[in-house]
């Protein structure tokens, strides 16, 4: 806490500030983490780690290079914050649920470019971390992940006041969150010490080390004795790391390992890759069972189709040649996937909750006035506002008019009823939703009934005098709200007008006026329409009477007697 740092350092100090703003709100004693795994520690597999039990969950390893130029948005849709490449690849995908326990990894070789990933990524996930111990060539070849090894002076700020900072020492002073770093050891205990207590200098909250050389692979022994006289050299929080093959096979082992190695937590790797539900104090789940919950979250965050294959293959282990196997091998897309595990309904009841939530989000951005065009459907964000029709006016009764007056058909409404699958709580009945995609109702699957007024429908005019769909995406709590919204968004494109108030006079409007003159006229006079119809009946039949006669008394132009 605050009174312990100023006991320790002033706060007033470069140094006390550098440790204050280190530490952050996440804390490294006694935690049980998932660690940084290349296309494993995607989404899906972080949540349902934090599912089973971790404290904090990192990211796979991110570089930096690539999320420089990445984007920031905010995806409604899927309620995460996506940060998309130049060539529209999510490079990284976040969400509310684990902003207060995500560690952002990146490799980097690069102070200043390091820290515009750093500011980049800050506002969403808990502490940023820098990748010092991965062997794998893709990092090593740009001067990252264990090559930083090779070269501890990169590591290290050579002066706080010094115009370029380094890697480290950089991020801290730089962010507002905790700073970490991961590193594997050095070829001697005396080097691996030296470097773990320059890195101690620079301010970082913690440090995960992996008790291997960079050189060895996970099929040699984890040096727990580094690790130990690593925990008792420093006074940050030392992260354990290495222990899934040698050590960890279930969660009681997790903390047999932080006791060989003295360690303030444990970070698992591969034993929690073939089964997250390691992290569950009661016991691990079957790896069936876990693979289903990864397929929802895979599904539910729209991941990407090959990862959720990666990820799910690494869990079947020995069973990936198996029919299963073989099948999710085959499998190119999530829906095909949820197929090989009978989890089809669960696919689409998602897919309609998404599909739902994306029209809700177009009504309410897009501009009423421009037209979204699908093939042939053609979309357009209106609402039938009553209060703005002269009365017994509607848009429905104009595009009447103007198809009869053009000699075509009437249009055909239809109405889809969709429903947010994310307010479901109480569920009653299933009911089938619909999509339009060209000139085909295409049923796309049944979903579940809450509460009713939860339900909204969207209008849609089938009009083939112009060759389309016009559908409102605004939601319509009535059906004849609905099909009044289609025709509005149909007689916008056609630039036909409406019949609003403001529009002024038109041919529908002086109709309906003459027609009301005509009923007021009756109504004071005190006669019926009826009597009217009577009277105009009569009066035609005199005119008809007389010119009959007086045809009569002309035969070949010559009068008659």
């Amino acid at each position: 806490n605050a009174a312990c740092l100023n006991f320790v350092f002033d706060a007033g100090t470069e140094e006390g500030s550098i440790m204050a703003n280190s530490l952050g709100k996440m804390g490294f004693h006694n935690q049980i983490i998932l660690a940084p795994m290349v296309r494993v520690g995607t989404l899906p597999m972080r949540l349902l780690a934090l599912d089973y039990g971790a404290n904090i969950v990192f990211c796979e390893e991110l570089i930096d290079i690539k999320m420089a130029q990445c984007r920031r948005i905010v995806n409604d849709v899927l309620e995460t914050v996506d940060f998309v490449a130049p060539d529209d690849r999510v490079m990284f995908r976040t969400c509310t649920k684990e902003k207060e326990r995500v560690v952002f990894q990146m490799g980097t070789a690069d102070p200043e470019r390091a820290l515009t990933v750093a500011l980049l990524v800050e506002n969403d996930v808990a502490a940023i971390d820098v990748n010092m111990g991965c062997p794998k060539e893709y990092s090593t070849k740009g001067g990252m992940g264990s090559a930083l090894l090779s070269n501890p002076d990169k590591i290290e700020a050579v002066s706080i006041h010094a115009l370029i900072l380094q890697i480290l020492t950089t991020l801290v002073r730089g962010v507002s969150k905790p700073v970490t770093c991961k590193i594997r050891i050095l070829p001697t205990m005396e080097e691996t010490v030296s470097l773990v207590k320059r890195i101690e200098k620079t301010g970082v909250a913690a440090i995960a080390v992996h008790g291997r050389m960079k050189e060895e692979r996970p099929r040699h022994p984890v040096h727990c004795d580094y690790i130990r006289a690593i925990s008792e050299s420093v006074s940050i929080p030392v992260v354990a790391s290495g222990g899934s093959l040698d050590i960890i096979k279930t969660n009681d082992d997790i903390e047999t390992f932080r006791e060989e190695t003295g360690a303030s937590s444990v970070m698992l790797a591969r034993a929690a890759m073939w089964n997250p539900s390691i992290f569950r104090s009661q016991g691990a789940l079957s790896v069936d069972e876990v693979m289903e919950e990864y397929i929802k979250y895979a599904v539910r965050y729209d991941n990407n189709t090959f990862n959720t294959k990666y990820c799910l293959c690494q869990m079947l282990r020995d069973r990936v040649e198996s029919p299963m196997g073989k099948r999710l091998h085959a499998a190119q897309t999530n829906e095909e996937i949820c197929e090989v595990f009978g989890m089809t309904d669960y696919y689409q009841m998602t897919q309609a909750e998404l599909e739902a939530r994306r029209w809700v989000l177009q009504a309410t951005s897009s501009p009423g006035h421009q037209p979204a065009m699908d093939g042939d459907v053609i979309t357009m964000a209106v609402r039938f506002e009553r209060r703005e029709y002269p009365p017994q006016i509607t848009p429905k009764m104009y595009l009447l008019e103007w198809s009869r007056k053009e000699k075509l058909e009437q249009p055909v409404y239809e109405t889809c009823l969709f429903f947010l699958l994310s307010g479901a709580t109480r569920p009653r009945q299933s009911f089938p939703v619909y999509s339009y995609r060209g000139k085909e109702e295409v049923s796309v699957h049944p979903v579940v009934r809450a509460d009713s007024q939860k339900w909204f429908h969207f209008g849609m005019v089938k009009s083939d005098f112009y060759g389309g769909f016009f559908p409102s995406f605004f939601r319509e709590k009535s059906k004849k709200f609905a099909e009044q919204a289609a025709a509005i968004v149909c007689l916008r494109t056609l630039g036909v007008p409406e019949g609003r108030i403001r529009e002024g006079n038109s041919s529908l409007v002086n109709k309906r006026k003459r027609e009301e003159r005509r009923h007021s006229a009756s109504e004071d006079t005190g006669i019926t329409d009826s009597t009217n119809r009577k009277r105009r009946v009569t009066e035609e039949s005199q005119k008809e009477e007389q010119e009959s006669s007086d045809k009569s008394m002309v035969v070949n132009g010559v009068p008659q007697p």
